[in-house]
């Protein structure tokens, strides 16, 4: 067991380049939407457009979380953290320079898939390094300023956008990976408690089949519901799609069973789930996570297209959240390992479930101050206090050795709900296809889409309730 402590020169390290390279993953998820008015105007493109330059980000960062997970079980984790930091600063500046929307898309996928090593990796080499409170701590403290960097995002986005331009949403991101690189590189004796813990995967090869198929069944199935509202679902293309990732995800499971049933290392190990606990909480995740990708995808175009805010003000209207994940996420992910998770996920995400419930109110004619304020504090409070228990007790569900793709699984089911439900919220909220993004249709579709959210939000509460075991969070003896 690990005896590092969290404000050891070598603790602080590890969580400043941990913090430093995931936040600019997670940052970059959020910081485009506010950004994506401009987007649309520049390129002349609808709601479809613009979901293509969000999913093909979240298809790649979603679907290979677990091999990077994977890579940095069998390897070194912070050399995998590194190189997954430079990948994603050279996306990044293609994205940046980007001449059409063709372009933009396709080094959003490269970006996705470069954040896919270094996230899971950047929880892990955490999780391996601390123990006890100072574990909990250093979580909840990662938690927190993920959670800040998702929600920072349209705040930072709009100063750009509105100093300058789109693009800088893209080139600011840049320092970040790069600085975290360089920590890791600068301080490799720091990092040497961060390695993979043993055995997991060594001696197998990594499933670069599965890796592929599971990639190409996500493609096929959000292509599908993107395109669907635009040229019909009757479309022979759109039922190739479908037809196509349905039975890619079938082939995908069907090869992961045969792999473990072979001794060989799946990329997805089916038998994690046995776990009551780890299952439930991704599954907590999953609802949660897709209704707060819902809000930031929807809302920057509320605000600035139909409430007139700039693309600055826009941005900085979440902003209270940040202060709130600040304060109580590092006190949450303490509490959690003292009084169990259980109590802290399932308010916090019944609280969420309000939040969402007041953001339907955010329309044309009302307030900051009557409604847009009121559920970002209501709705950032829930998250404060789910976040860091959430991640801690997913962790905790699996052996040590099982950290990096414990960690790959929780962070591809957040990102998977942020695919699907940029891809589906809109069309089942009535605003998908080439529906513009202005106008009472819209801000009609919002609030629908906004009691969507507040749904998943008290499903996750009501999953975390039923599955989160009342006992204080510890890892199982012997892992």
């Amino acid at each position: 067991m690990s005896t590092l402590r969290l404000h050891s020169a070598a603790g602080r390290w590890i969580l400043a380049a941990s913090v430093l390279g995931s936040g600019a993953v997670f940052l970059e998820g959020s910081v485009v939407n506010v950004a994506l008015p401009a987007i649309a105007r520049d390129f002349h493109v609808g709601v479809v457009g613009l979901q293509w330059v969000l999913n093909g980000y979240y298809l790649t960062l979603s679907a290979l979380m677990l091999l990077g997970g994977a890579l940095g079980d069998r390897f070194h984790r912070p050399r995998v953290f590194a190189i997954g930091c430079v990948a994603f600063a050279i996306a990044s500046t293609g994205c940046a320079l980007a001449p059409n929307l063709v372009m933009l898309v396709g080094l959003r996928v490269v970006q996705g898939a470069a954040g896919a090593l270094l996230v899971p990796n950047s929880l892990a080499m955490l999780d391996t390094a601390f123990d006890g409170e100072e574990r909990g701590s250093a979580i909840g403290q990662w938690a927190a300023w993920s959670a800040v960097s998702t929600a920072g995002g349209p705040f930072l986005g709009g100063w750009l956008v509105d100093a300058l331009s789109w693009r800088w949403v893209f080139s600011g991101v840049v320092v970040f990976a790069i600085v975290a690189a360089w920590i890791v590189t600068a301080n490799r004796s720091s990092f040497g408690g961060a390695r993979a813990a043993a055995g997991r995967s060594r001696g197998h090869g990594i499933d670069y089949a599965g890796a592929a198929l599971g990639t190409l069944a996500l493609a096929g199935l959000v292509g599908a519901l993107m395109a669907g509202p635009v040229t019909g679902f009757g479309d022979w293309r759109v039922l190739l799609a479908l037809i196509g990732g349905a039975a890619l995800l079938a082939a995908f499971i069907a090869f992961e069973r045969w792999l473990s049933r072979r001794g060989a290392q799946p990329i997805l190990e089916l038998s994690i789930f046995r776990s009551r606990q780890f299952s439930g909480v991704n599954a907590a995740t999953f609802l949660v996570y897709a209704a707060l990708n819902g809000l930031f995808f929807l809302m920057m175009p509320q605000l600035q297209l139909n409430l007139g805010y700039s693309a600055l003000k826009a941005g900085a209207a979440l902003s209270p959240a940040n202060v709130i994940m600040l304060a109580v996420s590092p006190i949450a992910g303490r509490a959690s390992t003292r009084i169990g998770a259980r109590a802290l996920m399932t308010s916090g995400a019944a609280i969420a479930a309000v939040g969402m419930l007041l953001f339907a109110r955010v329309q044309p004619g009302t307030s900051y101050l009557g409604t847009t304020l009121p559920a970002t504090i209501v709705f950032g409070f829930g998250l404060a206090l789910l976040v860091a228990p959430l991640t801690s007790t997913v962790l905790g569900a699996v052996k040590a050795s099982d950290t990096g793709i414990a960690s790959g699984i929780n962070n591809a089911v957040a990102r998977l709900a942020g695919l699907i439900a940029t891809a589906a919220l809109p069309l089942a909220a009535g605003i998908g296809g080439e529906a513009k993004l202005a106008g009472a249709a819209f801000a009609r579709g919002y609030a629908r889409a906004m009691i969507i959210c507040a749904g998943l939000c008290a499903a996750g509460a009501l999953v975390s309730f039923l599955t989160v075991r009342r006992d204080r969070h510890s890892r199982k003896a012997g892992t």
